[in-house]
């Protein structure tokens, strides 16, 4: 057989096939089935088809049809939008109320893992939204801890995506784990956003992997697939995550731009397959 028609042969066959995940348990969130035409049961049907056990940032509503194939539910949304977080007091006793009702459907329904959101500044200096984040974190913990649930406080990206948003350095959310003190306090390692931030990125999760619960993945720049065309090394990345002994999940939090939503999603688990 003729090299080109082999391969042309090969590449067909492994995205048929279900992909070898290696030693990280990876999964997704919504985003990569753009363009499918999937609704969520089809979407569920196709993560199971291809070995992938878990959805993130999928609420209460969508857990029957997530266990009826055997998708685990690995970040739950949390209390509060985006922009109005943990770090702004006058939001506490909702947020508060709210997180510990979503602390008790998470731990019923077998979730390990509850986003936080630090909010936007809004004018509060790092030492003030942190004391009002820290604030807010203890009012939570030991029911957290209790039910064996991790709140996972998200870094995201100020300077392209999210302007203004306050937890958008590693230090930072770090500072605000290690004054908590909890167990059940981490962070959620968006490799994508603090790309953009701070680069450095494996350095940085070495240095800091006992405060992070949690990672999702995507290509810079874009958001976009994690193909050659981005500037990350993904296989570099996730073999020093698997080296460090990480059991938890890597989600992929992309688009797919270029490439068919499956293709793409292969192309992301085979990029983390180590």
């Amino acid at each position: 057989m003729e090299r080109r028609v082999f391969l042309g042969t090969s590449a067909a066959a492994s995205l048929a096939a279900a992909p070898s995940h290696g030693r990280l348990n990876q999964g997704v969130c919504g985003g990569v089935f753009r363009g499918s035409g999937l609704d969520f049961e089809g979407q569920c049907k196709a993560l199971a088809d291809m070995g992938l056990k878990a959805y993130d940032l999928q609420g209460p509503d969508k857990f029957p049809i997530m266990k009826k194939y055997g998708i685990v539910p690995s970040m739950v949304p949390g209390s509060s939008p985006l922009a109005n977080g943990v770090n702004d007091k006058s939001l506490h006793a909702e947020i508060i109320k709210r997180s510990h009702e979503l602390i008790d459907i998470s731990a019923a329904a077998g979730a390990p893992n509850m986003i936080i959101l630090s909010g936007n500044r809004r004018g509060k200096s790092d030492a003030e939204g942190m004391d009002n984040t820290v604030a807010c974190l203890n009012e939570l913990k030991k029911h957290a801890e209790d039910k064996g649930v991790t709140l996972c406080m998200e870094l995201l990206n100020s300077k392209v995506n999210h302007p203004d948003y306050q937890c958008d350095r590693t230090a930072w959310g770090v500072e605000v784990c290690r004054r908590v003190g909890s167990p059940r306090v981490k962070l959620l390692y968006d490799i994508y956003h603090m790309q953009i931030m701070e680069g450095d990125i494996i350095r940085t999760i070495k240095d800091n992997y006992q405060w992070i619960g949690h990672f999702h993945t995507a290509g810079n720049p874009g958001r976009n697939e994690l193909s050659i065309d981005q500037e990350l090394n993904y296989k570099g990345i996730a073999k020093s995550i698997a080296d460090l002994g990480y059991k938890g999940f890597l989600c992929h939090e992309y688009s797919p731009k270029v490439k068919p939503w499956k293709e793409a999603l292969l192309e992301a688990v085979e990029s983390c397959n180590v």
